[in-house]
């Protein structure tokens, strides 16, 4: 009888030798109420986020020992307490700016960083903060070496461009006190570089905020910005798609022209002669010398609307 090869062979298992299973306990997580989805429970309010106006901001009774907390606040992942040390950097901010001023570029960071977070509360309460801000800072957010400025310029732009209205009118607001918190001039030349920005809501939002900056500027701001530079911003923004921007082009190109007429009545002053005809004619010419001749006549009829 041939013998089976013993690496084939299965093992010969005999009841004795069976071992017994061994039985594993597996703990079972208890449900508590947190976990048990109760219909009968009202369900937990989110947080609520008062909207304080300027005008109803306290000062801080003791400000240097707050000073801390704002800092850890600012840079807190809760959302919540964001919000509650924006509101407190605002109050810094308009009661207290000496004290901001080392770590306002940090402040102007996180209020960026706020206005594009998703949820609507934190970006209005960072939007007010950056309204406080050029309303307490003005000009000095000018000297800084960092691009907080135009990054905030920016963010502020976008979000004047949005479809939420609260948000957008709000930020309507703060382009505004930006317009009247900081010099013309060196807004304008910051204001320049979204004429040809590719989001046309953002084109007619820097149109509007371009529009009240010239409204304020002088003879001698407009020269120095250029005459001719002014005028050639105002011929793009005509063309613009939006009729905000077209609206504000028109504005743009009134304050020019007025101001151009005063700096002509002075010419003529100081060479005693008086021409109504040579001052339009000289507007006329300035424009056919600066502008493509349908760009210019486009000036022209503008002006000759308006008188």
């Amino acid at each position: 009888m041939a013998l089976r090869p013993i690496d084939n062979a299965l093992p010969t298992t005999t009841p004795e030798r069976l071992k017994k299973q061994v039985k594993i306990s597996v703990p079972i997580q208890k449900l508590t109420d947190s976990t048990v989805n109760d219909e009968n429970k009202a369900p937990v309010p989110e947080a609520t986020i008062d909207y304080v106006s300027s005008e109803n901001l306290k000062s801080l009774l003791d400000p240097e020992s707050k000073f801390q907390s704002l800092i850890e606040g600012l840079d807190s992942k809760d959302w919540t307490k964001v919000c509650e040390s924006l509101n407190d950097a605002r109050r810094f901010a308009l009661y207290h700016s000496s004290l901001l001023v080392p770590i306002l570029e940090k402040v102007m960071v996180v209020v960026v960083k706020s206005m594009k977070n998703p949820r609507s509360a934190l970006c209005k309460t960072s939007i007010m903060a950056s309204a406080d801000i050029f309303k307490a800072f003005g000009d000095q957010l000018l000297d800084s070496n960092s691009d907080a400025l135009d990054s905030l310029l920016l963010q502020l732009l976008l979000k004047a461009s949005q479809d939420k209205k609260f948000v957008c009118e709000e930020a309507d607001r703060t382009l505004q006190v930006m317009v009247d918190s900081v010099t013309p001039l060196p807004l304008l030349h910051k204001l320049k570089a979204y004429v040809s920005h590719n989001n046309m809501r953002i084109r007619a939002k820097a149109a509007i905020s371009i529009s009240n900056c010239v409204s304020k500027m002088g003879i001698e701001g407009m020269k120095e910005f250029g005459f001719a530079s002014l005028v050639q911003m105002a011929a793009e923004l005509l063309k613009d798609r939006l009729p905000e921007a077209r609206e504000a082009a028109r504005s743009i190109v009134i304050s020019i022209y007025n101001a151009f007429m005063k700096d002509e009545d002075q010419k003529q002053e100081d060479a005693f002669t008086e021409d109504e005809d040579q001052k339009q004619d000289a507007w006329q010419s300035f424009c056919l010398s600066n502008l493509p001749p349908i760009d210019a006549q486009s000036m022209i009829k503008i002006t000759t609307t308006s008188r």
